[in-house]
């Protein structure tokens, strides 16, 4: 009795700190549909087996998915090559399966197009890139030819970024510390940017609208790029002290969100305000983990995942714009370590079931799919969870982009369930003419400079009045008032595409024009 008198004090003090501690917590609680996200892996029945995930040492994601396709790169007996898989698929995968396997060298990484959910950009250690369109019923055979290469680095490709908004741009960076920004359906090398980055390129992402990247490099620094006029708008020196690699990632509030490792090899996450780079906003450590922290932004839900690999875990963040913008949210752990992750692009997640985002994380042989829900009880669409997404259509076409035009994301809704609708650009690299792969600029081109058009492009709008005249000929030629007029709608659409063409390089060659009278003003006063 003594005893429990002497103790009784204390415990009362500890159960009243405890509570105090609780009340306090409980006071300033935040208000946010997403803190209860909930992570559960797929039964094993629905995962993929025997799956020979590639033991490349490149830091990557090493998968990619979208509503119609899972691509995982995979081991190979000589060159490089990946699985193209339909997404409903499950069960065992039979080493017969067919692949795309025509790079002569391992493939470093792999990017679905935002546009066309049946096209799909490799980049390898043969120094090239390649676009595939797969047929809409996956590969009935081995796919060795590509339907565009494009060849411009001297060293391996690693990264690989579609542009958001425009069709056809897509964006590489290799061990060459060069970035290369390419019309995928003409073939043609549009951007170079060879000195922005005096050593390896980590990371490479898209603004919101696709007017500005963010890079990451081995220097340690964190760059803000123009990459229509080649120029480095901001800097931030060491913004992660470590020497291992970084990611980055553009949110779409135009906040940077990136990973690295600080000086005693601490796994960091870390938030910039683009208009000041002297400080983070707020800073997140980790642990001491080796493994590379590989960010997966959803810009609907504004929460970041981070996925290391090696890691048995994926940490899930909501970035806010109150003080202290990171919330960590949770979890998912599990036994295995990931060798990669792939992440679902919204389109493509069960909205029936509260689904907000879906991992396809990689074993040793295995894919295991792995989604994040947000528990309701009402079976109807939840329309808080699923604002209106980025669709299939793009904003703008590859000449506007480069001509200058920049525009937000088409949105469509996902009330119901989202199905594809017919695209006007379907088919598009299918229908052009293939132009020769590019090799690098030539060494009057600075990098910046605005790209002089190679012939075939010139050829291509040298002559719209002849067009015309063609277009004259076959309206002519044609038989019956259905097909005169369908044939009319169509030439008619070429001459319009030809002539916006014609613009653009108009726009172009003024823009080089003035670049180069402004140079040469400077070369005149001595100031070069």
């Amino acid at each position: 009795m003594n005893d429990e008198l002497q103790v009784s004090p204390a415990l009362r003090l500890l159960e009243t700190k405890s509570f105090s501690d609780m009340s306090f917590r409980r006071g300033v609680v935040r208000q946010s549909k997403f803190r209860h996200v909930f992570a559960q892996a797929w039964k094993a029945e629905h995962c993929l087996d025997d799956v020979r995930v590639t033991r490349v040492t490149w830091e990557g994601p090493l998968c990619a998915a979208n509503p119609k396709f899972i691509a995982v790169i995979v081991e190979a007996g000589g060159g490089g090559c990946f699985l193209v898989l339909p997404l409903s698929k499950s069960g065992r995968v039979d080493q017969s399966t067919p692949s795309v396997c025509g790079h002569a060298a391992p493939v470093l990484d792999i990017q679905w197009c935002p546009h066309d959910d049946n096209l799909i950009a490799s980049a390898s250690e043969d120094c090239s890139v390649k676009v595939w369109q797969i047929p809409d019923e996956g590969l009935s055979c081995p796919m060795t030819e590509a339907a565009v290469t494009l060849e411009g680095h001297s060293k391996r490709v690693g990264i690989l970024a579609w542009h958001p908004t425009a069709l056809n741009i897509l964006l590489s960076a290799g061990c060459d510390n060069v970035l290369c920004i390419w019309d995928v359906g003409t073939g043609e090398l549009v951007y170079r940017l060879d000195d922005s980055h005096p050593d390896l390129i980590y990371g490479v992402s898209w603004n919101h609208e696709g007017s500005a990247i963010c890079t990451v490099c081995k220097d340690k620094a964190l760059r803000v790029i123009d990459p229509r006029r080649g120029t480095v708008l901001k800097v931030r020196e060491k913004a992660h002290e470590g020497t291992r690699p970084m990611r980055t990632v553009f949110l779409s509030d135009g906040k940077i969100l990136t990973t690295g490792f600080s000086r005693m090899s601490e796994r960091q996450m870390a938030l910039w305000d683009t208009q000041d780079l002297s400080e983070p906003m707020a800073v997140q450590e980790m642990d001491t983990s080796n493994g590379v922290l590989l960010p997966f932004y959803d810009p609907d839900t504004n929460m970041v995942y981070l996925c290391g690999k090696g890691d048995c875990t994926i940490r899930y963040f909501e970035i806010t714009e109150e003080s202290p913008y990171v919330h960590f949210l949770s979890l998912h752990s599990s036994k295995e370590p990931q060798r990669g992750a792939g992440f679902l692009s919204k389109r493509g997640v069960d909205v029936n079931k509260c689904e907000i985002a879906r991992f396809y994380k990689l074993h040793e042989r295995k894919v295991e799919p792995i989604s994040m829900t947000v528990p309701r009880k009402s079976d109807l669409f939840q329309g808080d969870l699923y604002p209106d997404t980025a669709g299939l259509e793009p904003s703008l076409l590859a000449e506007d982009w480069i001509a200058g035009q920049d525009a937000p994301p088409l949105l469509v809704s996902l009330s119901g369930g989202y199905t594809a609708p017919p695209s006007k650009h379907r088919d598009a690299l299918r229908n052009r003419p293939k132009v020769p792969s590019q090799g690098p600029a030539s060494g009057s081109q600075q990098a910046g400079d605005t790209p002089v058009p190679t012939p075939a492009a010139a050829a291509a709008t040298r002559n719209p009045e002849g067009e015309r005249v063609a277009v004259a000929t076959a309206v002519q030629e044609a038989d019956g008032d259905g097909g005169r007029e369908k044939r009319e709608e169509e030439q008619l659409c070429e001459v319009l595409a030809e002539v916006k063409a014609l613009r653009a390089l108009v726009l172009a060659q003024g823009q080089r024009i003035e670049l180069l009278e402004t140079q040469l003003a400077r070369i005149e006063d001595g100031d070069v």
